[in-house]
């Protein structure tokens, strides 16, 4: 019976769960905003002092590895290092993608067809996304990639089969990815809550990695933009 630490960073949402085998026994989460920061920390001392006031240690720490923001995907990395460092403890890495399919699969709002394709979007910029497509167990058909989407993106899959576009990438396709197959679910973003069975296989599996040497799956290099204020200044 392991009892794992789940910590989820990857967009605008900040969340953990510890999860007892797939029961979850404690959970926090913020959606207004990528306040990441000043609440993780937060909620992970409260996960711990919720497992040690219980005269329980955690077995691992899952975290939502990426793609998706570049500050958010350092902060729970950084986190969830220093938990295992602390109790020396295994550290496993969940595809942030795969974790908002898994998401959407578990609510109750959506009714996904088994014939259903599933294609997670977190949005990048302009009309970009990162994306994959999976099936209903979750196989990957698709592997992650930076997409610009127009108005013939997916278009070869959608011709034969319906596919599920959700994320907070998906709302600005809605207009451009207009064919009869193509599905768009709102409301579904990646939590820890979302992670439980997923780190949970991987738990049982031993699927680990070098907490040490891991770094977050970025996609692509991070870009700094300059403030609209300093290219003024700059050009006067």
């Amino acid at each position: 019976m392991a009892y794992i630490i789940n910590i989820e960073t990857a967009t605008e949402v900040c969340s953990v769960s510890v999860a007892n085998d797939n029961d979850i026994i404690f959970y926090r989460e913020e959606t207004a905003g990528p306040s990441h920061a000043t609440l993780l920390g937060t909620y992970v001392d409260e996960a711990v002092r919720f497992l040690r006031e219980k005269n329980i240690a955690p077995d691992a720490v899952a975290v939502s590895c990426g793609p998706g923001s570049y500050t958010g995907l350092r902060i729970g990395v950084s986190e969830a290092k220093g938990v295992c460092y602390g109790y020396s403890i295994p550290m496993i890495a969940i595809k942030t993608l795969e974790v908002i399919s898994k998401a959407a699969l578990m609510s109750s709002a959506t009714s996904i067809e088994k014939a259903t394709l599933l294609c997670p979007m977190i949005d990048a910029r302009r009309m970009e996304v990162y994306d994959a497509i999976y099936n209903t167990q979750l196989n990957e058909l698709k592997p992650t990639s930076a997409d610009i989407i127009d108005e013939h993106s997916f278009s070869e899959i959608l011709d034969s089969n319906k596919v599920a576009f959700f994320g907070n990438g998906s709302a600005k396709c809605k207009d451009v990815i207009t064919h009869n197959n193509a599905i768009f679910i709102d409301g579904v973003y990646p939590s820890a809550a979302a992670m439980v069975p997923l780190s949970t296989e991987a738990y049982e599996q031993k699927k680990f990695v070098d907490s040490a040497y891991f770094e977050p799956f970025y996609l692509k290099d991070f870009v700094a933009t300059i403030p609209k204020n300093k290219v003024l200044n700059s050009n006067s």
